[in-house]
C-alpha cells in the first residue's frame, strides 16, 4: 500500500513503505496485484486536492490549476453520474545553457473523480478556469414535485 496517497509523507512513513516494498520485491508477483493504469490513475488522483461546495442551486468544484491553460484541462462525465476532471502538466522546454537546480512542481498527469448526486443536473455543468483556480459549477435539478393524493370514486354496487 503506498502510505503517500493518504497524504502521509513523513520519513517514517516512507522508510515503512520501502521495507514493505522490498518485502513485495521477494515474492512472486500477486494476482490481485494493482495494474499499472491503476496505479497511475490513483497517484493522479491523490495529487490533485479539491474543494466541493454545495450551494442550495448548485455544487461547485475548486481545483487549483497553475500554470495550465484551458486546452490542457478536460472535464467530463461518465456513467451520467461521475464527474472527471483531467489533464496534464507538461514541463517547460529547458532553453540552452540552463539548467534546472531544483525541480519541486509536479508535472505530469493529474485527474479526480467525483460521483454526483442524483439530484445533479449533469446537462447544465460549467467550467471556468481563471487566475489558475478551475471552478466547475454543477446546477441541482428542482426538487421533485409531491404527489397529489389521488381521489378514487366509490360507487354504490
Amino acid at each position: 500500500m503506498d502510505f503517500r496517497l493518504l497524504g502521509f509523507d513523513a520519513p517514517l512513513i516512507h522508510t515503512l513503505h520501502h521495507v514493505l516494498d522490498s518485502d513485495d520485491a521477494d515474492n512472486n508477483k500477486s494476482v490481485s496485484a494493482p495494474t499499472r493504469t491503476y496505479v497511475r490513475d490513483a497517484r493522479a488522483m491523490a495529487s490533485t486536492p479539491a474543494d466541493v461546495k454545495e450551494y442550495p442551486n448548485s455544487y461547485v468544484f475548486v481545483i487549483d490549476m497553475p500554470g495550465l491553460k484551458s486546452g490542457d484541462i478536460k472535464v467530463q462525465v461518465e456513467d451520467d453520474n461521475v464527474l472527471q476532471i483531467s489533464g496534464e502538466r507538461k514541463r517547460e522546454e529547458e532553453k540552452e545553457g540552463a539548467k534546472y537546480v531544483r525541480m519541486e512542481r509536479r508535472i505530469g498527469k493529474f485527474m479526480r473523480k467525483f460521483t454526483l448526486p442524483e439530484n445533479a443536473n449533469t446537462d447544465k455543468i460549467s467550467a471556468v478556469c481563471q487566475d489558475g483556480v478551475l471552478t466547475v459549477t454543477v446546477e441541482k435539478l428542482p426538487p421533485p414535485e409531491p404527489k397529489k393524493p389521488k381521489t378514487i370514486e366509490v360507487k354504490i354496487a
